[in-house]
Protein backbone atom coordinates (compact mmCIF):
# COMPACT_ATOMS: atom_id res chain seq x y z
CA UNK A 1 0.00 0.00 0.00
CA UNK A 2 1.59 3.34 -0.72
CA UNK A 3 -0.14 6.23 1.15
CA UNK A 4 2.53 8.60 0.85
CA UNK A 5 1.49 12.55 -0.19
CA UNK A 6 4.36 13.58 -2.22
CA UNK A 7 3.61 16.80 -3.16
CA UNK A 8 1.08 19.49 -1.41
CA UNK A 9 -0.44 20.39 -4.42
CA UNK A 10 -1.78 17.32 -4.91
CA UNK A 11 -4.52 18.61 -2.01
CA UNK A 12 -7.31 21.11 -2.27
CA UNK A 13 -7.07 23.88 -0.76
CA UNK A 14 -7.19 23.44 3.56
CA UNK A 15 -8.87 26.73 3.78
CA UNK A 16 -10.64 27.67 0.67
CA UNK A 17 -8.13 29.71 -0.74
CA UNK A 18 -8.15 30.35 -4.37
CA UNK A 19 -5.89 29.28 -7.04
CA UNK A 20 -4.17 32.20 -7.14
CA UNK A 21 -4.04 32.25 -3.37
CA UNK A 22 -2.52 29.13 -2.92
CA UNK A 23 0.10 30.38 -5.45
CA UNK A 24 1.03 33.36 -3.70
CA UNK A 25 1.19 31.18 -0.24
CA UNK A 26 3.33 28.93 -2.19
CA UNK A 27 6.13 31.55 -2.90
CA UNK A 28 5.85 33.01 0.77
CA UNK A 29 6.77 29.52 1.69
CA UNK A 30 9.59 28.97 -0.17
CA UNK A 31 10.88 32.00 0.42
CA UNK A 32 10.79 31.60 4.03
CA UNK A 33 12.33 28.60 3.56
CA UNK A 34 15.02 30.17 1.82
CA UNK A 35 15.09 32.46 4.35
CA UNK A 36 16.18 30.07 6.89
CA UNK A 37 18.45 28.12 4.91
CA UNK A 38 20.37 31.51 5.00
CA UNK A 39 20.46 31.51 9.12
CA UNK A 40 21.59 27.59 8.82
CA UNK A 41 24.59 28.52 6.61
CA UNK A 42 25.58 31.43 8.56
CA UNK A 43 25.78 29.79 11.48
CA UNK A 44 27.42 26.61 10.25
CA UNK A 45 30.55 29.02 8.73
CA UNK A 46 31.08 31.06 12.02
CA UNK A 47 30.51 28.20 14.44
CA UNK A 48 33.59 27.64 16.98
CA UNK A 49 32.88 24.23 17.66
CA UNK A 50 33.70 21.05 15.59
CA UNK A 51 29.89 19.25 16.40
CA UNK A 52 27.85 22.11 15.19
CA UNK A 53 30.43 23.13 12.06
CA UNK A 54 31.48 19.48 10.96
CA UNK A 55 28.53 17.61 12.50
CA UNK A 56 25.63 19.85 11.83
CA UNK A 57 24.21 18.93 15.36
CA UNK A 58 21.74 21.68 15.28
CA UNK A 59 18.42 23.05 13.63
CA UNK A 60 17.49 26.60 13.16
CA UNK A 61 13.47 27.29 13.04
CA UNK A 62 11.84 29.97 11.92
CA UNK A 63 8.05 30.12 14.27
CA UNK A 64 5.00 33.18 13.64
CA UNK A 65 3.81 35.07 16.37
CA UNK A 66 1.93 32.85 18.00
CA UNK A 67 5.07 30.69 18.40
CA UNK A 68 4.37 27.77 15.73
CA UNK A 69 6.81 26.46 13.86
CA UNK A 70 6.35 27.33 9.80
CA UNK A 71 9.61 27.05 7.96
CA UNK A 72 13.13 25.22 9.05
CA UNK A 73 16.44 25.49 7.07
CA UNK A 74 16.21 21.70 4.18
CA UNK A 75 19.82 20.69 6.09
CA UNK A 76 19.45 20.58 9.78
CA UNK A 77 18.57 18.08 12.73
CA UNK A 78 14.66 17.02 12.16
CA UNK A 79 13.55 16.24 15.23
CA UNK A 80 14.99 19.52 16.95
CA UNK A 81 12.46 21.09 14.52
CA UNK A 82 9.38 18.80 16.79
CA UNK A 83 10.80 19.99 20.22
CA UNK A 84 11.63 23.67 19.18
CA UNK A 85 8.20 25.05 19.06
CA UNK A 86 6.70 23.21 22.42
CA UNK A 87 10.09 24.70 24.45
CA UNK A 88 9.42 28.19 23.10
CA UNK A 89 5.65 28.03 24.28
CA UNK A 90 7.16 26.82 27.69
CA UNK A 91 9.46 30.20 27.74
CA UNK A 92 6.88 32.23 26.84
CA UNK A 93 4.76 30.71 30.29
CA UNK A 94 7.90 32.09 32.24
CA UNK A 95 8.81 35.62 30.36
CA UNK A 96 5.47 36.36 28.71
CA UNK A 97 5.47 37.76 25.16
CA UNK A 98 4.15 41.55 26.27
CA UNK A 99 7.03 41.86 28.60
CA UNK A 100 9.98 40.86 26.27
CA UNK A 101 11.65 43.90 24.08
CA UNK A 102 13.08 44.19 21.58
CA UNK A 103 16.88 42.95 21.73
CA UNK A 104 16.05 40.15 24.10
CA UNK A 105 16.85 36.83 23.74
CA UNK A 106 15.86 33.52 25.53
CA UNK A 107 17.72 30.31 26.59
CA UNK A 108 17.26 27.27 28.45
CA UNK A 109 18.47 23.58 28.27
CA UNK A 110 16.52 22.32 30.43
CA UNK A 111 15.76 18.22 29.33
CA UNK A 112 12.34 18.12 30.11
CA UNK A 113 11.82 21.22 28.40
CA UNK A 114 13.67 20.56 25.39
CA UNK A 115 15.31 17.77 23.77
CA UNK A 116 16.37 15.50 26.37
CA UNK A 117 19.84 16.02 27.44
CA UNK A 118 21.89 19.19 29.07
CA UNK A 119 24.38 19.63 26.00
CA UNK A 120 21.46 20.76 23.71
CA UNK A 121 20.51 24.43 24.11
CA UNK A 122 17.47 26.40 22.98
CA UNK A 123 18.51 29.66 21.90
CA UNK A 124 15.07 31.89 21.11
CA UNK A 125 14.63 35.59 19.68
CA UNK A 126 11.72 37.13 19.71
CA UNK A 127 11.98 39.35 16.20
CA UNK A 128 10.15 43.14 16.05
CA UNK A 129 8.56 45.41 14.09
CA UNK A 130 7.08 48.34 14.63
CA UNK A 131 7.06 47.51 18.49
CA UNK A 132 4.93 44.41 18.32
CA UNK A 133 6.57 40.83 18.09
CA UNK A 134 5.83 39.62 14.47
CA UNK A 135 7.87 36.37 14.81
CA UNK A 136 10.49 34.31 16.43
CA UNK A 137 13.49 32.31 15.38
CA UNK A 138 14.68 29.57 17.69
CA UNK A 139 17.83 27.67 17.75
CA UNK A 140 18.72 24.17 19.02
CA UNK A 141 22.42 23.63 18.86
CA UNK A 142 24.59 20.90 20.60
CA UNK A 143 27.51 22.49 22.57
CA UNK A 144 30.87 21.02 22.93
CA UNK A 145 30.47 20.80 26.97
CA UNK A 146 28.30 20.89 29.41
CA UNK A 147 30.22 19.64 32.37
CA UNK A 148 29.95 17.05 34.78
CA UNK A 149 31.08 13.66 33.75
CA UNK A 150 33.37 12.25 31.23
CA UNK A 151 31.65 9.02 30.38
CA UNK A 152 27.61 9.43 28.96
CA UNK A 153 26.46 6.33 30.23
CA UNK A 154 26.79 5.17 33.34
CA UNK A 155 24.97 9.12 35.65
CA UNK A 156 22.77 8.17 38.09
CA UNK A 157 21.07 10.87 37.67
CA UNK A 158 20.67 14.77 36.34
CA UNK A 159 22.90 16.35 38.37
CA UNK A 160 25.89 14.28 37.70
CA UNK A 161 25.74 15.18 33.94
CA UNK A 162 26.27 19.24 34.26
CA UNK A 163 25.03 22.22 34.73
CA UNK A 164 21.41 22.77 33.93
CA UNK A 165 20.13 26.53 32.92
CA UNK A 166 15.98 27.25 33.47
CA UNK A 167 14.43 29.36 31.14
CA UNK A 168 16.58 32.80 31.48
CA UNK A 169 17.23 35.65 29.63
CA UNK A 170 20.57 35.64 27.64
CA UNK A 171 20.60 39.15 26.34
CA UNK A 172 17.71 41.58 28.00
CA UNK A 173 17.37 44.67 25.47
CA UNK A 174 20.23 43.63 23.50
CA UNK A 175 22.77 43.96 26.54
CA UNK A 176 24.82 40.54 27.49
CA UNK A 177 23.32 38.46 30.97
CA UNK A 178 27.34 38.68 32.16
CA UNK A 179 26.59 37.10 34.93
CA UNK A 180 24.62 33.74 33.33
CA UNK A 181 27.66 34.06 30.91
CA UNK A 182 30.32 33.62 33.48
CA UNK A 183 28.15 30.89 35.14
CA UNK A 184 28.16 28.97 31.86
CA UNK A 185 32.08 29.77 31.55
CA UNK A 186 32.88 28.73 34.77
CA UNK A 187 31.06 25.25 34.74
CA UNK A 188 32.27 23.85 31.20
CA UNK A 189 35.25 22.61 30.15
CA UNK A 190 35.70 24.35 26.50
CA UNK A 191 34.12 28.04 27.28
CA UNK A 192 35.47 29.54 24.11
CA UNK A 193 34.22 26.97 21.92
CA UNK A 194 30.50 27.08 23.82
CA UNK A 195 30.69 30.39 24.47
CA UNK A 196 31.83 30.93 20.48
CA UNK A 197 28.98 28.81 19.49
CA UNK A 198 26.44 31.01 21.63
CA UNK A 199 27.94 34.25 19.83
CA UNK A 200 27.36 32.12 15.86
CA UNK A 201 23.53 31.60 17.64
CA UNK A 202 22.48 34.76 17.92
CA UNK A 203 24.45 36.54 15.06
CA UNK A 204 23.11 33.94 12.60
CA UNK A 205 19.34 34.63 14.10
CA UNK A 206 19.79 38.39 13.96
CA UNK A 207 20.26 38.17 10.04
CA UNK A 208 17.03 35.78 10.33
CA UNK A 209 15.75 38.70 12.02
CA UNK A 210 16.27 41.33 9.61
CA UNK A 211 15.16 38.77 6.84
CA UNK A 212 11.79 38.10 8.30
CA UNK A 213 10.86 41.78 8.74
CA UNK A 214 12.20 42.67 5.10
CA UNK A 215 9.02 40.58 4.29
CA UNK A 216 6.86 41.65 6.70
CA UNK A 217 7.58 45.10 5.53
CA UNK A 218 7.15 43.62 2.02
CA UNK A 219 3.48 41.95 1.76
CA UNK A 220 2.17 43.09 5.57
CA UNK A 221 1.77 41.50 8.33
CA UNK A 222 -1.66 40.03 7.50
CA UNK A 223 -0.82 38.65 4.83
CA UNK A 224 2.63 36.86 6.29
CA UNK A 225 -0.05 35.60 9.44
CA UNK A 226 -2.72 34.32 6.84
CA UNK A 227 0.57 32.20 5.25
CA UNK A 228 1.40 30.89 8.30
CA UNK A 229 -2.07 29.51 8.30
CA UNK A 230 -2.27 28.22 4.66
CA UNK A 231 1.20 26.37 6.18
CA UNK A 232 -0.25 24.67 9.16
CA UNK A 233 -3.33 23.64 7.28
CA UNK A 234 -2.61 22.87 4.00
CA UNK A 235 0.51 20.71 6.11
CA UNK A 236 -2.20 19.29 8.44
CA UNK A 237 -4.85 17.99 5.50
CA UNK A 238 -1.76 16.59 4.18
CA UNK A 239 -0.93 14.25 7.28
CA UNK A 240 -4.47 13.76 8.06
CA UNK A 241 -5.21 12.10 4.08
CA UNK A 242 -2.16 9.98 4.09
CA UNK A 243 -3.46 8.78 7.48
CA UNK A 244 -6.54 8.27 6.36
CA UNK A 245 -5.45 5.62 3.79
CA UNK A 246 -3.76 3.46 6.31
CA UNK A 247 -7.19 1.18 7.49
CA UNK A 248 -8.33 1.77 11.38
CA UNK A 249 -7.23 -1.08 13.56
CA UNK A 250 -4.45 -1.06 16.22
CA UNK A 251 -0.85 -2.42 15.08
CA UNK A 252 1.63 -3.49 17.41
CA UNK A 253 5.46 -2.97 17.33
CA UNK A 254 8.40 -3.92 19.51
CA UNK A 255 12.25 -3.38 19.54
CA UNK A 256 15.33 -4.06 21.84
CA UNK A 257 17.76 -1.60 22.40
CA UNK A 258 21.67 -2.17 23.83
CA UNK A 259 20.64 -0.65 27.24
CA UNK A 260 23.27 -0.44 29.68
CA UNK A 261 23.47 -2.87 32.23
CA UNK A 262 20.19 -4.28 31.33
CA UNK A 263 18.44 -5.03 27.30
CA UNK A 264 16.27 -2.12 27.70
CA UNK A 265 12.54 -3.14 25.44
CA UNK A 266 10.16 -0.49 23.54
CA UNK A 267 6.43 -1.89 23.47
CA UNK A 268 4.20 0.10 21.25
CA UNK A 269 0.77 0.08 19.56
CA UNK A 270 -0.58 2.39 17.07
CA UNK A 271 -4.17 2.91 16.72
CA UNK A 272 -5.64 4.44 13.61
CA UNK A 273 -9.01 6.21 13.45
CA UNK A 274 -9.83 7.58 10.37
CA UNK A 275 -7.83 10.49 9.68
CA UNK A 276 -6.04 10.40 13.46
CA UNK A 277 -3.01 8.31 14.71
CA UNK A 278 -2.50 7.29 18.62
CA UNK A 279 1.20 5.77 19.64
CA UNK A 280 0.98 4.10 22.87
CA UNK A 281 4.17 3.05 24.79
CA UNK A 282 2.94 1.32 27.56
CA UNK A 283 4.94 -1.46 28.36
CA UNK A 284 8.05 -0.70 27.36
CA UNK A 285 11.25 -0.74 30.19
CA UNK A 286 10.80 1.29 33.11
CA UNK A 287 13.11 4.31 33.15
CA UNK A 288 16.61 3.34 34.74
CA UNK A 289 18.61 4.43 37.64
CA UNK A 290 22.08 2.98 37.12
CA UNK A 291 21.82 4.57 33.55
CA UNK A 292 21.59 7.45 31.26
CA UNK A 293 19.85 6.23 28.74
CA UNK A 294 16.34 7.61 29.81
CA UNK A 295 14.26 10.00 27.56
CA UNK A 296 11.80 12.50 28.08
CA UNK A 297 8.26 12.65 26.94
CA UNK A 298 9.56 15.70 24.22
CA UNK A 299 11.89 13.48 22.95
CA UNK A 300 9.66 10.72 22.40
CA UNK A 301 7.39 12.40 20.78
CA UNK A 302 9.65 14.35 18.39
CA UNK A 303 11.06 10.91 17.16
CA UNK A 304 8.08 9.32 16.75
CA UNK A 305 7.06 12.23 14.71
CA UNK A 306 9.90 11.98 12.94
CA UNK A 307 9.73 8.55 11.97
CA UNK A 308 5.78 8.91 10.72
CA UNK A 309 6.60 12.22 9.22
CA UNK A 310 9.29 10.44 6.81
CA UNK A 311 6.76 7.14 5.67
CA UNK A 312 3.79 9.39 4.97
CA UNK A 313 4.59 13.04 4.10
CA UNK A 314 8.15 12.70 3.49
CA UNK A 315 8.64 16.04 0.89
CA UNK A 316 6.98 18.29 2.51
CA UNK A 317 8.86 20.86 4.83
CA UNK A 318 8.04 20.52 8.71
CA UNK A 319 6.16 21.89 10.34
CA UNK A 320 3.80 21.72 13.30
CA UNK A 321 0.70 21.37 10.88
CA UNK A 322 1.97 17.91 9.76
CA UNK A 323 2.08 16.42 13.63
CA UNK A 324 -1.15 17.64 15.02
CA UNK A 325 -2.93 14.82 13.86
CA UNK A 326 -0.53 12.08 15.83
CA UNK A 327 -0.60 11.92 19.51
CA UNK A 328 1.85 9.65 21.76
CA UNK A 329 1.67 8.64 25.27
CA UNK A 330 4.36 6.85 27.47
CA UNK A 331 3.78 5.83 31.00
CA UNK A 332 5.45 8.64 33.44
CA UNK A 333 8.42 6.36 34.98
CA UNK A 334 8.87 4.60 31.83
CA UNK A 335 11.85 4.75 30.38
CA UNK A 336 10.26 6.77 27.14
CA UNK A 337 8.45 9.52 30.11
CA UNK A 338 11.26 9.68 33.04
CA UNK A 339 10.64 11.36 35.89
CA UNK A 340 12.96 14.00 37.05
CA UNK A 341 16.17 14.02 37.59
CA UNK A 342 16.36 10.90 35.87
CA UNK A 343 20.23 10.62 34.40
CA UNK A 344 19.76 11.45 30.40
CA UNK A 345 22.73 12.10 28.78
CA UNK A 346 22.82 9.36 26.33
CA UNK A 347 18.96 9.25 25.33
CA UNK A 348 19.61 8.39 21.78
CA UNK A 349 20.29 4.82 22.81
CA UNK A 350 16.57 4.53 23.24
CA UNK A 351 14.78 7.39 21.77
CA UNK A 352 16.43 6.66 18.22
CA UNK A 353 15.37 2.98 18.41
CA UNK A 354 11.37 4.27 18.36
CA UNK A 355 11.44 3.94 14.62
CA UNK A 356 11.88 0.09 14.66
CA UNK A 357 8.52 0.10 16.98
CA UNK A 358 6.91 2.21 14.60
CA UNK A 359 8.04 0.62 11.28
CA UNK A 360 7.96 -2.77 12.90
CA UNK A 361 4.06 -2.05 13.45
CA UNK A 362 3.52 -0.56 10.23
CA UNK A 363 4.95 -3.34 8.18
CA UNK A 364 1.80 -5.15 9.22
CA UNK A 365 -0.49 -2.84 7.01
CA UNK A 366 1.47 -0.43 5.21
CA UNK A 367 4.89 -2.70 3.60
CA UNK A 368 5.41 0.36 0.77
CA UNK A 369 5.74 3.43 3.72
CA UNK A 370 8.67 1.66 6.21
CA UNK A 371 12.24 0.59 6.10
CA UNK A 372 14.23 -1.71 8.44
CA UNK A 373 16.07 -0.90 11.36
CA UNK A 374 18.79 1.73 10.95
CA UNK A 375 22.53 0.97 12.13
CA UNK A 376 22.10 4.56 14.48
CA UNK A 377 24.95 6.59 14.80
CA UNK A 378 27.92 6.75 17.51
CA UNK A 379 29.65 9.60 19.84
CA UNK A 380 33.48 10.16 19.36
CA UNK A 381 35.45 12.95 21.25
CA UNK A 382 39.07 13.59 20.98
CA UNK A 383 39.84 15.61 23.75
CA UNK A 384 43.18 18.01 23.48
CA UNK A 385 44.61 21.39 23.22
CA UNK A 386 44.75 23.67 20.59
CA UNK A 387 47.78 25.35 18.75
CA UNK A 388 47.21 28.43 21.28
CA UNK A 389 47.17 26.01 24.40
CA UNK A 390 43.34 25.96 24.83
CA UNK A 391 41.20 23.12 25.68
CA UNK A 392 39.83 22.15 22.93
CA UNK A 393 37.51 19.06 21.75
CA UNK A 394 36.62 17.49 18.45
CA UNK A 395 33.65 15.53 18.13
CA UNK A 396 32.85 12.91 15.26
CA UNK A 397 29.41 11.47 14.90
CA UNK A 398 30.03 8.14 12.73
CA UNK A 399 26.90 6.83 11.27
CA UNK A 400 26.46 3.64 10.63
CA UNK A 401 24.18 2.11 7.67
CA UNK A 402 20.57 3.21 7.03
CA UNK A 403 17.91 0.01 7.31
CA UNK A 404 16.47 -0.93 3.09
CA UNK A 405 13.13 -0.25 2.12
CA UNK A 406 10.73 -1.59 -0.70
CA UNK A 407 12.71 -0.74 -3.92
CA UNK A 408 15.37 0.57 -1.81
CA UNK A 409 18.92 -0.26 -0.61
CA UNK A 410 19.78 1.64 2.33
CA UNK A 411 22.42 4.39 2.03
CA UNK A 412 25.33 3.39 3.79
CA UNK A 413 26.88 5.39 6.79
CA UNK A 414 23.55 7.19 6.83
CA UNK A 415 22.47 7.14 10.44
CA UNK A 416 18.25 7.75 10.28
CA UNK A 417 16.33 9.18 12.35
CA UNK A 418 18.95 12.42 12.05
CA UNK A 419 20.83 13.75 9.52
CA UNK A 420 24.07 14.90 11.21
CA UNK A 421 27.46 14.51 9.15
CA UNK A 422 30.58 12.67 9.81
CA UNK A 423 33.33 14.61 10.75
CA UNK A 424 35.96 14.85 7.83
CA UNK A 425 39.49 13.06 8.53
CA UNK A 426 41.20 16.33 7.42
CA UNK A 427 39.79 18.06 10.44
CA UNK A 428 39.86 16.00 12.72
CA UNK A 429 43.62 15.50 11.92
CA UNK A 430 44.16 19.22 11.90
CA UNK A 431 42.00 19.47 15.41
CA UNK A 432 42.76 16.83 17.03
CA UNK A 433 46.23 14.92 17.52
CA UNK A 434 45.19 12.02 16.24
CA UNK A 435 45.81 9.89 12.85
CA UNK A 436 43.11 8.25 10.83
CA UNK A 437 44.30 4.99 9.74
CA UNK A 438 41.64 4.12 8.21
CA UNK A 439 38.36 4.43 6.86
CA UNK A 440 35.93 2.45 4.87
CA UNK A 441 33.17 0.33 4.57
CA UNK A 442 32.64 -3.08 6.69
CA UNK A 443 32.11 -5.68 3.97
CA UNK A 444 28.88 -7.86 4.71
CA UNK A 445 27.69 -5.58 7.41
CA UNK A 446 24.36 -4.24 5.62
CA UNK A 447 21.26 -6.72 6.40
CA UNK A 448 20.80 -8.87 3.20
CA UNK A 449 17.60 -8.73 1.56
CA UNK A 450 15.19 -8.17 -1.68
CA UNK A 451 17.07 -4.57 -0.53
CA UNK A 452 20.43 -4.72 1.59
CA UNK A 453 20.50 -3.00 4.11
CA UNK A 454 23.22 0.60 4.05
CA UNK A 455 26.55 -0.76 5.00
CA UNK A 456 28.36 0.45 8.19
CA UNK A 457 32.02 1.72 8.39
CA UNK A 458 35.21 0.73 10.00
CA UNK A 459 37.49 3.86 11.44
CA UNK A 460 41.21 3.24 12.81
CA UNK A 461 42.95 5.42 14.50
CA UNK A 462 46.17 6.30 16.42
CA UNK A 463 48.09 8.97 18.34
CA UNK A 464 49.42 11.50 15.49
CA UNK A 465 52.75 11.63 18.01
CA UNK A 466 54.32 10.63 21.21
CA UNK A 467 51.48 12.07 23.49
CA UNK A 468 48.44 9.53 24.71
CA UNK A 469 45.10 11.20 23.54
CA UNK A 470 42.13 10.87 25.81
CA UNK A 471 39.21 9.77 24.19
CA UNK A 472 35.40 9.22 24.89
CA UNK A 473 33.56 6.85 22.83
CA UNK A 474 29.20 6.58 22.92
CA UNK A 475 28.59 3.05 21.04
CA UNK A 476 25.47 1.62 20.03
CA UNK A 477 24.06 -2.18 18.51
CA UNK A 478 26.66 -4.03 20.12
CA UNK A 479 24.44 -6.41 21.63
CA UNK A 480 21.08 -5.92 19.52
CA UNK A 481 21.71 -5.56 15.30
CA UNK A 482 19.34 -3.64 13.14
CA UNK A 483 16.24 -5.90 12.30
CA UNK A 484 15.88 -6.58 9.01
CA UNK A 485 11.82 -6.15 7.78
CA UNK A 486 9.89 -8.88 5.69
CA UNK A 487 12.10 -11.43 5.32
CA UNK A 488 15.33 -9.41 5.73
CA UNK A 489 18.12 -10.30 7.28
CA UNK A 490 19.58 -7.66 10.14
CA UNK A 491 22.65 -5.89 9.86
CA UNK A 492 26.01 -6.34 11.63
CA UNK A 493 26.37 -5.81 14.92
CA UNK A 494 29.02 -2.88 16.19
CA UNK A 495 32.30 -3.53 17.99
CA UNK A 496 35.06 -1.65 19.84
CA UNK A 497 38.75 -2.71 19.54
CA UNK A 498 42.02 -1.64 20.78
CA UNK A 499 44.96 -3.13 19.40
CA UNK A 500 42.17 -5.98 18.09
CA UNK A 501 40.71 -6.77 21.32
CA UNK A 502 37.46 -5.75 22.67
CA UNK A 503 37.04 -3.25 25.21
CA UNK A 504 33.92 -1.38 26.79
CA UNK A 505 33.00 2.15 26.21
CA UNK A 506 34.41 4.26 29.31
CA UNK A 507 36.61 6.73 28.57
CA UNK A 508 40.08 5.61 28.20
CA UNK A 509 43.52 7.26 26.55
CA UNK A 510 45.06 6.30 23.90
CA UNK A 511 48.76 5.78 24.14
CA UNK A 512 51.29 6.13 21.27
CA UNK A 513 51.28 3.56 19.18
CA UNK A 514 47.76 1.66 19.83
CA UNK A 515 45.28 1.56 17.23
CA UNK A 516 41.61 2.13 18.35
CA UNK A 517 38.96 0.80 16.03
CA UNK A 518 35.86 1.44 15.62
CA UNK A 519 32.94 -1.19 13.83
CA UNK A 520 30.05 0.50 13.05
CA UNK A 521 26.79 -1.38 12.80
CA UNK A 522 25.15 -1.81 9.40
CA UNK A 523 21.26 -1.30 8.48
CA UNK A 524 18.70 -3.77 8.48
CA UNK A 525 17.94 -5.81 4.88
CA UNK A 526 14.08 -5.39 3.41
CA UNK A 527 12.19 -8.87 1.81
CA UNK A 528 14.06 -12.44 0.85
CA UNK A 529 17.67 -12.20 -0.06
CA UNK A 530 17.20 -14.76 -2.55
CA UNK A 531 14.84 -12.58 -4.54
CA UNK A 532 17.57 -9.56 -4.99
CA UNK A 533 18.28 -9.22 -8.20
CA UNK A 534 21.16 -10.87 -9.66
CA UNK A 535 22.80 -7.91 -11.33
CA UNK A 536 22.41 -6.42 -8.05
CA UNK A 537 24.39 -8.93 -6.43
CA UNK A 538 27.08 -9.16 -8.56
CA UNK A 539 27.35 -5.07 -8.64
CA UNK A 540 27.42 -5.62 -4.77
CA UNK A 541 30.23 -8.20 -5.42
CA UNK A 542 32.59 -6.21 -7.70
CA UNK A 543 32.43 -3.34 -5.65
CA UNK A 544 33.38 -5.38 -1.96
CA UNK A 545 30.23 -4.39 -0.51
CA UNK A 546 29.69 -7.88 0.26
CA UNK A 547 31.65 -11.30 -0.05
CA UNK A 548 31.41 -14.17 -2.22
CA UNK A 549 30.37 -16.27 0.65
CA UNK A 550 27.52 -13.92 1.03
CA UNK A 551 26.05 -13.65 -2.68
CA UNK A 552 26.78 -17.71 -2.75
CA UNK A 553 25.22 -18.43 0.75
CA UNK A 554 22.79 -16.07 1.31
CA UNK A 555 21.52 -14.20 -1.49
CA UNK A 556 22.29 -17.78 -4.11
CA UNK A 557 24.40 -16.09 -6.73
CA UNK A 558 26.29 -18.41 -8.27
CA UNK A 559 29.91 -17.26 -8.31
CA UNK A 560 33.22 -18.38 -9.78
CA UNK A 561 35.35 -20.77 -8.17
Amino acid sequence: MDIRVEESAALPPADGSSAENVVEHQIKWGRLTAMMDEVDTILLRTAFSTIVSESRDYAVVLLDEKARSIAQSQICVPAFTCSLPTATRSMLEVFPRETLKEGDVLITNDPWLCHGHLPDFYIVMPVFHEGKIVAFIATAAHISDIGGRLDELNARDLYEEGLRIPPSKLYEGGKPNDQLIRMIEANVRFPRLVLGDVGAIIGAAKVGAERYVELVKEYGLPAMSAAADFILARSEAAMRAAISCIPDGDYEGFAQCDGVTSVTEIRLKISVRDDSMFLDYTGSSPQKSDAAVNVVKNVTHAHSLLALKCSLCPDLPNNEGLFSPIKTFAPEGSILNARFPAAVRARSRTSFHTHTAIYDALSKVTPGAVQATSGSFWSLRFLCNDDDGHPFIVHVLPNGGQGASRGLDGHSTTAFPGCSMVTPAEIIETNGPVLIKERAFRQDSGGAGQFRGGLGQTIRVTPAGDLPVRITIRPDRTRFPADGLLGGKPGGLGELLLDGASIEPDPFTLMPGQDFTLNLPGGGGFGDPRERDSDQVAQDLKLGLISPDAARDVYGHATEQ
